[in-house]
């Protein structure tokens, strides 16, 4: 068979690494994407060193040109994509009466317009192939976070923009579908520690204590979810938003 390739945006640490990793371990080829190329060699060669296929890509992902040359460079080396997780994200956190165009900008161009600009490029090879998997990373911030308005109001846009592509792309074999992270250990949770004035620690051991299983998350959890809906196994599933947060949530 064919193997599968996957591009990862924002891939070169955190979620994205862990799900690259785990999408290479499932057998596919992966395109580590990050803003620097540099930066996704560690990812690369942990896949490579595992016995897997993966291409550094850098990319602003908020850039139509960039986008496009990304994929298409993907498709040439690697394959057409069949498995686009939309990943990248960046924090500009503050308080409504605070924040800055630029930090609103910012928020709203990376989530939401990169994941339509790189699924609408990623598309034209599912529909080719007539089989496709487009995971969107959403977060339980969708739900509203004092201090995140940007942010909340993005990754809410991600759930919509979800349903809607699973509608428009369901006749083509494709489905999309996203991921809402609750608390997961990485560097954006640990700068929201520093924003709030807070040890990373003592921030990890409050957070634990209110959710259902009594431990906060690692990216390895939400990567699992995401290999499932990749799969073949997940052609049925389409249009859904999984919180992977340890708990319900309000």
């Amino acid at each position: 068979m064919t193997q599968k390739v996957a591009i990862v945006t924002g891939s070169a640490r955190g979620i994205g690494a862990a799900t690259a990793r785990r999408l290479a371990a499932d057998g596919m080829a992966v395109a580590v994407l990050d803003l620097d190329e540099a930066a996704c060699a560690g990812t690369v060669k942990e896949i490579e060193d595992a016995g897997g296929r993966a291409l550094a890509v850098g990319a602003d992902v908020s850039k139509t040109e960039q986008v496009q040359a990304a994929v298409e460079r993907v498709a040439a080396e690697l394959g057409a994509p069949a498995v686009l997780v939309n990943n990248a994200g960046v924090l500009r956190d503050n308080l409504l009466f605070k924040m800055s165009d630029s930090d609103w900008d910012t928020v709203l161009g990376v989530h939401l317009r990169g994941a339509f600009l790189m699924t609408r490029a990623a598309q034209k090879h599912m529909v080719a192939q007539r089989y496709g998997r487009i995971v969107n990373l959403s977060s339980s911030s969708a739900l509203g976070n004092r201090g995140q308005v940007n942010y909340s109001a993005a990754k809410a846009g991600l759930q919509g923009f979800t349903k809607t592509v699973a509608i428009e792309l369901g006749p083509f074999g494709i489905t999309a579908n996203a991921v809402a992270p609750g608390f997961i250990v990485t560097d954006m949770t640990a700068a929201t520690a520093a924003r709030l004035g807070v040890g990373f620690e003592d921030f990890q051991k409050n957070r634990a204590e209110i959710i259902p299983v009594r431990r906060v998350g690692q990216p390895e959890d939400v990567a699992n979810t995401i290999s499932f809906l990749a799969s073949e196994g997940a052609s049925f599933v389409s249009g859904q938003v999984i919180y992977v947060a340890g708990g319900p949530l309000d």
